[in-house]
C-alpha cells in the first residue's frame, strides 16, 4: 500500500487516493494495475486537464485507465 501512495503523491493525485482504492477494489483490480493506471492518468492530465470537476474527471479517467492497465499488463505477460 505504501508503494501505491508514493505514485499518487508524485503524480499529484494523493487527495484522490482513497477514492481510487475504493473504486479499484469494487472493480476487482490489483496493486500493479492501480499503479499502471495512475501513471496513465497523470499522462492524460498533462495533455487534457479537467476544466471543471477534478474529482469527476479523475473517476472517469481512472476507470478507463484501469482497463487499459490490465490489458497492457496481460499483453506484456503473454509476450514474455
Amino acid at each position: 500500500m505504501k508503494h501505491m501512495e508514493e505514485y499518487f503523491l508524485k503524480t499529484g493525485f494523493y487527495d484522490l487516493f482513497p477514492m481510487a482504492l475504493q473504486l479499484a477494489k469494487e472493480l476487482g483490480y490489483d496493486q500493479n494495475e492501480i499503479i499502471e493506471a495512475i501513471c496513465k492518468v497523470s499522462d492524460k492530465f498533462c495533455q487534457y486537464p479537467p476544466t471543471k470537476n477534478r474529482s469527476a474527471w479523475f473517476k472517469m479517467v481512472f476507470t478507463e485507465k484501469l482497463r487499459e492497465a490490465r490489458a497492457d499488463i496481460l499483453y506484456y505477460k503473454t509476450i514474455r
